[in-house]
């Protein structure tokens, strides 16, 4: 979409310029019909460019943005049956306040550039199920994550969230490369 919207000026500033909701959710008698933008984040290129593309788009859409950051830490260990993962919790409090902090300052930089409101989640475990659960939990009309763009063994060994995600996630998804 987002190379769509390079491509058609046109259509890009439509875009910008939309002002009427986008979701037909009914959110109760007298609410405004909001939308929620979950968009995912590591720190990468690609994840920056996802958090420009909100900051970019968000404020046209009347969107409520929340940043969801997932901590794997994958740890192997190895006994007499082979070598297996095990799961690892997430470093003591300090280091997660320290970590929100980074993204807020500086992953987050774009949305607080263009004066975006956002709420950061840190979850732990594997990114993909992380950002379908909080975008469950926060009923998101759209999830945005950038594309990295590993493919072949390397995606095939490591995985792709924004694969798995493309797979599993049941809502609008958009894949900013």
């Amino acid at each position: 979409m987002l190379r769509r919207l390079r491509q058609e000026p046109e259509l890009a500033d439509w875009f910008r310029s939309f002002r009427g909701p986008i979701s037909a959710r009914p959110r109760g008698a007298g609410q405004a019909v909001a939308v929620k933008i979950v968009v995912g984040v590591d720190g990468s290129a690609c994840s920056t460019r996802a958090v420009e593309w909100c900051a970019e788009y968000a404020p046209a859409l009347k969107a409520d943005v929340v940043v969801v950051h997932s901590v794997d830490i994958p740890v192997s260990v190895s006994s007499e049956f082979g070598i297996g993962p095990i799961g690892m919790p997430f470093p003591p409090e300090l280091d997660r306040d320290e970590l929100r902090r980074v993204i807020e300052r500086e992953w987050c930089a774009p949305l607080t550039d263009a004066k975006l409101a956002f709420r950061v989640e840190l979850t732990d475990g594997s990114p993909a199920p992380a950002i379908i659960a909080i975008a469950q939990q926060e009923a998101a009309d759209l999830v945005v994550v950038g594309r990295r763009g590993r493919g072949g063994f390397a995606e095939l060994l490591l995985g792709s969230t924004s694969h798995h995600l493309s797979h599993h996630l049941g809502r609008p998804l958009l894949i900013v490369s």
